[in-house]
């Protein structure tokens, strides 16, 4: 159970003057829902409205709506929507949690850190190292050697370093042999990978997930890729062997990204933007779009050309 006055702090938030300090709060809940067990959160007038009407035991209320209410549960933050995503991962007991599963399968020299859960049907192979309070869901498969930092959580049937796709071709017979793939898989701490996704292990080298991504589910992506920091990537994205998305980056739904492409920091591909092999996206903030991906004006003002081309041809 947390205080008001411990949760403002989490939060770095301000408390109306005469809030309870004795008062708390278990769970996160959604409005409608809530009692006085529960915190919820108000980004405007409205929901701010909704939220004093109910029976919530803490309101994360925007600051910019300060002079609207005065209600002691209220604590004041500049975004309530991060402040109240801060609060449920505080209040989340990942140690209670802990454990490994009876019918997980575990190899040699595996290694748990404190705190850690390893759900039904896991398994893991020999030499995997996973950090403290992880969480690994039902039938995850995680290959021999790969490492996990702290904080990791891995959703459902997910598959982490499976060998790559890379083939060196025979030009006189056409026939391909798997090219050696026995490199590593990284992934740093408080990443968070959704159900059914798979990423490859490097093939001579490393795969790298940067601290703080957080990848949907139905993601792939290949060997030797780099990902950066807080990077974010939609469903069904493909990223191919040897590219890399450098911090910050946004991907969004059915992303596809040929072999040795570059996303810049920063850099935001719309959904079902394809990124050509070897290209490189640059521009903090700048968003790209279509196939070939390219900015956003000019994906536009190539629409707008064809819809007045498709117009002329019908007059």
């Amino acid at each position: 159970m947390a205080m008001v006055s411990e949760i403002a702090a989490w939060v770095g938030g301000l408390i109306n003057i005469g809030a309870a300090s004795d008062a708390g709060v278990e769970r996160v809940s959604g409005i409608e829902d809530a009692d006085r067990n529960a915190v919820v959160f108000a980004v405007d007038k409205s929901t701010l409205a909704a939220a004093v009407a109910s029976n919530a035991g803490v309101i994360l209320g925007n600051a910019k709506l300060k002079d609207e209410a005065s209600d002691k549960r209220i604590v004041w933050v500049r975004d309530p929507r991060y402040a109240f995503a801060i609060v449920a991962d505080r209040l989340t007991d990942r140690v209670g949690d802990a454990g490994v599963h009876p019918t997980a399968i575990l190899g040699k020299g595996v290694e748990i850190g404190a705190g850690t859960s390893i759900g039904p049907g896991v398994i893991l192979g020999d030499g995997v190292r996973i950090g403290r309070e992880c969480r690994i869901d039902a039938r995850v498969t995680i290959y021999p050697g790969v490492i996990l930092g702290d904080e990791v959580t891995v959703q459902a049937g997910t598959v982490l370093g499976s060998a790559g796709f890379g083939y060196a071709r025979n030009s006189e017979t056409g026939e391909y042999l798997l090219f050696p793939q026995q490199g590593q898989l990284l992934i740093e701490d408080r990443v968070e990978i959704g159900a059914n996704t798979t990423i490859d292990r490097g093939a001579l080298g490393e795969t790298r997930i940067g601290r703080g991504t957080k990848i949907d589910n139905l993601v792939h992506i290949g060997h030797n890729c780099v990902i950066g920091r807080n990077v974010v990537i939609a469903a069904q994205t493909g990223i191919s062997g040897s590219s890399v998305v450098e911090d910050g980056a946004v991907l969004g739904g059915q992303v596809g990204i040929g072999e040795h492409a570059t996303v810049g920091e920063g850099v935001i591909l719309g959904g079902g933007a394809g990124v050509l092999s070897g290209k490189k996206m640059h521009g903090k903030g700048e968003v790209f779009w279509g196939r070939p991906a390219r900015p956003l004006k000019e994906y536009l003002r190539d629409l707008a050309r064809l819809k007045r081309g498709g117009s002329s041809d019908r007059t």
